[in-house]
């Protein structure tokens, strides 16, 4: 199978990117997997062997194929890989100055030719592509978590975004085993629109008092036919971006039904964001 981008910069070794880095690599794409730590590149580096070696298990994949997946991954501090990508992959914290400091850097890095695209969940694409000189160049891909399981890509096109970008970016997706569905440019897209408010408010129920996390999460789970429970994803994806979801969604629509619960902001507050701290609704060790 032809390959889209074979040379893909995915900047941002944590969770959503060193799943990308995978899926790309998997794809056959050369990936140079980058941030501004090499404790944070060992890490995501080795988060990809774990799920390289989760699919050699499954018998997705044999040792060899891994093995050489795994070789197609270069790790670096720089982003200099930008000066020969095909598609630049932003996958850095959800946090508007960070990605508006990374497109200008790889801007003026990238060939005229490259797709500057942005991983993140609820920010404005056009936003990020007006930090760009080629502003047509930007888009958005956003991946689910966790990237090498979940299938679908929401593909947002900013104001700015050229339709030739828009389908060499659905072209690309596709090559990566994913499925591409293209959405606007709105706070959240759909995929956040959505599961943002079901999860604060299940934040809510929560602190009323209508039932204890797990019975909540059952219901959702029996009752929805759900996979996973509301507050038992929140600990999953981040209670801490939860937040900055809801916050981009309350300023963004400017209406009261995305206000963040005040039992949400309470936890972020106290330090407990989930899985990645040990405690969130839940209890992890």
């Amino acid at each position: 199978m032809r390959v889209a981008a074979r040379r893909v910069l995915v900047i941002g070794a944590g969770q959503m990117g060193s799943g990308i880095a995978q899926v790309a690599a998997q794809a056959g794409c050369g990936v140079t997997l980058q941030d501004v730590d090499a404790a944070f590149l060992e890490r995501g580096l080795q988060a990809v062997r774990d799920g390289l070696q989760r699919l050699v298990r499954r018998g997705g994949m044999t040792e060899t194929d891994a093995a050489a997946a795994e070789a197609r991954i270069a790790l670096s501090t720089e982003l200099s890989a930008a000066q020969e990508a095909d598609f630049v992959i932003e996958a850095a914290t959800e946090q508007l100055s960070v990605k508006l400091g990374i497109f200008r850097a790889v801007d003026a890095l990238a060939p005229e030719s490259c797709i500057l695209a942005s991983n993140t969940s609820s920010l404005s694409i056009t936003e990020l592509a007006g930090a760009a000189r080629r502003p047509e160049r930007v888009i958005g891909m956003h991946f689910m978590n966790p990237v090498p399981v979940m299938e679908l890509v929401e593909v947002i096109r900013g104001l700015q975004t050229s339709d030739d970008a828009h389908a060499r970016t659905v072209e690309f997706v596709r090559e990566l085993s994913k499925t591409p569905l293209s959405v606007r440019d709105f706070p959240g897209f759909v995929a956040n629109r959505v599961l943002m408010p079901m999860i604060n408010e299940a934040v809510f129920a929560l602190q009323d008092g209508v039932a204890d996390a797990e019975t909540i999460d059952g219901v959702m789970k029996l009752g929805m036919n759900h996979p996973m429970g509301p507050l038992r994803l929140a600990d999953l994806i981040g209670l801490d971006t939860c937040l900055y979801i809801m916050e981009v969604l309350h300023k963004g629509f400017g209406d009261s039904k995305y206000r963040p619960c005040p039992l949400l902001r309470s936890y972020v507050a106290a330090g407990w964001l989930g899985r990645k701290t040990g405690r969130g609704f839940y209890p992890y060790t």
